[in-house]
């Protein structure tokens, strides 16, 4: 069983440009990369798990989104970074879909791939189904401070609010289980 990082896309590792479909548009957040870096070195495996509304409403292409995730693969190789395997949920914002967050379909696909040991994992997102996916699994979870507030939403608040992925890794460093 392998200790994990769940991270959103958008909002997380890269500026949420709203249905991003060109790959030529990719924007990394601030201290992404030493984020990345420092979770690599804590020895957790590393899964992209996103929402991606955008494809059912015709505004996202499969063949743009999976160079999207190629262009992201690489950049991080470039730091040092391998992400394990991305996952993504091509669903409308009102399908409940299992696959979607806040529901925990691509984060137990992951399970089921790498043999995730979710109480000794972590998921981060900008959102609070983010965070909701993380708990529903048994993972703690991190909020990136910005798009949403936890205390308006019925779901459990997370366990940090971070400022970017760098702080998320070191509250993650100082917070493992033994």
């Amino acid at each position: 069983m392998h200790k994990s990082i769940f991270l959103d896309r958008d909002g997380t590792i890269i500026v949420d440009k709203i249905y991003l479909n060109d790959p030529d548009q990719i924007v990394y957040l601030p201290e992404c990369f030493e984020g990345l870096r420092l979770m690599r070195d804590m020895g957790y495996k590393i899964f992209v798990v996103t929402n991606q509304s955008g494809m059912p409403r015709g505004k996202v292409l499969i063949q743009n989104l999976d160079e999207i995730h190629r262009r992201i693969a690489f950049e991080c190789a470039k730091h040092g970074v391998a992400i394990d395997k991305f996952y993504y949920a091509p669903f409308m914002t009102d399908s409940n879909h299992f696959s979607r967050k806040p529901n925990v379909g691509m984060l137990m696909y992951a399970h089921w791939d790498f043999g995730v040991d979710f109480k000794n994992s972590w998921m981060i997102g900008d959102r609070m189904t983010d965070v909701e996916a993380g708990h529903r699994v048994g993972a703690r979870s991190i909020l990136l401070d910005g798009a949403e507030k936890p205390q308006d939403f019925e779901y459990a608040h997370p366990e940090y609010i971070a400022q970017n992925l760098l702080d998320a890794a070191r509250f993650i460093e100082q917070n493992q289980k033994p």
